[in-house]
């Protein structure tokens, strides 16, 4: 259910850190967003030089200053289930603690913040904010916003604000998640040569995976590792049962030189010859290659400095490329402390993204 907006409304002329940590402090778990939401539409409909779009909990705000190319600067609002990290915390080395802190209201801050202060960019700005990025992919806001009005995110090029420790990441891997089903013959355990076990039918599924070499393509000068893991075994009936289903989910993590159909292609191939009786696609969202030979990324990346590395992990650039928007992830937090209790961010490393952003976008 939706949580208590806060008494203050957010301040885009606090300075990043300021405004993270109140961002924070208004808690936007997914399916939650709608007081986080509510606080931004009305923060940027106060600017004068921004058009203000809202669909459902999703926010987009645009400049219309005929400059011939758009840039468009994206970030979700949710974040996952609370664990005992909001209200935030500061502490004296300028360390701010905090649900979100890091995935990723730091960078949702630095949208706002440019959203604010950057009134005569030499490109136009395209701003999104959106919800439920932490569930499932039919939930997703970009999603959404993309079949609803996928006009209101035309642009040239995108940044998505996702954690990255302050570096470009170029792309994404594409993930694809499959049930494979062996089946069996109940029967009491004492009497197990009755039946078949379905979870011992899965052992050649397992030997399969577990001798598999995965890729490490270059795709557009970065290299991308590939993962295909099993995730989950779910099986058994009883303590004296013999089960007569078992489940394997498997979870393959493809660089962006493959299509989502080549890599469903590749997954059956593995399987090919295992006992197999059901072969289910349970999720997938496809890859995106990196972008950064289109002019505004090369010039993104010359802006904000660093050696551009691949994105391990799935990211919404995905669905920014599908729009034919070249994308890459650049945002202040430190991806592997997302979803952590622990959670934080380094202020100083939000300051820095919001200065080589404008940077950018102003000279």
């Amino acid at each position: 259910m939706d949580r208590t907006p806060p008494d203050t409304p957010l301040d885009l002329f606090a300075d990043a850190a300021a405004l993270t940590a109140q961002l924070v402090d208004t808690a936007s778990p997914s399916g939650e967003e709608k007081p986080l939401a509510d606080a931004i539409e009305t923060a940027l409909r106060a600017l004068p030089h921004l058009t203000v779009d809202r669909y459902g909990n999703n926010i987009v705000a645009r400049t219309a200053l005929g400059r011939p190319e758009r840039v468009i600067l994206a970030g979700h609002i949710d974040t996952v289930p609370i664990a005992d990290n909001v209200p935030s915390r500061l502490d004296a080395d300028g360390v701010l603690w905090g649900c979100g802190t890091c995935d990723m209201k730091s960078g949702v801050a630095v949208q706002l913040r440019i959203a604010a202060i950057v009134t005569e960019p030499l490109r136009d700005l395209t701003f999104v904010f959106y919800d439920n990025e932490e569930v499932a992919a039919h939930l997703n806001g970009l999603g959404r916003l993309a079949e609803a009005h996928p006009d209101w995110l035309a642009g040239d090029f995108a940044v998505l604000l996702e954690p990255s420790d302050g570096q470009v990441e170029g792309g994404c891997q594409g993930t694809l998640r499959v049930l494979l089903r062996t089946r069996g013959e109940r029967a009491h355990s004492a009497r197990s040569w009755m039946g078949a076990n379905a979870i011992h039918a899965a052992a050649p599924l397992l030997d399969r995976l577990a001798a598999y070499e995965p890729r490490r393509p270059v795709v557009d000068g970065l290299e991308y590792r590939e993962g295909l893991n099993a995730v989950r075994i779910e099986a058994g009936v009883a303590g004296n049962v013999i089960p007569d289903v078992c489940t394997v989910t498997v979870n393959y993590r493809y660089a962006p030189d493959r299509s989502g159909d080549e890599a469903l292609a590749h997954v059956r191939e593995v399987f090919a010859d295992c006992p197999v009786e059901e072969f289910t696609v349970d999720d997938h969202s496809g890859a995106a290659r990196p972008g950064l030979s289109h002019p505004a990324a090369a010039a993104f990346v010359a802006a904000v400095g660093g050696t551009p590395q691949p994105k391990y992990g799935w990211t919404d650039v995905s669905r920014f490329s599908s729009l034919g928007v070249p994308a890459v992830n650049y945002g202040p937090g430190n991806p592997h402390l997302a979803h952590k209790r622990d959670e934080h961010v380094d202020t100083a490393k939000i300051l820095a993204t919001e200065e080589r952003l404008r940077a950018w976008l102003t000279s």
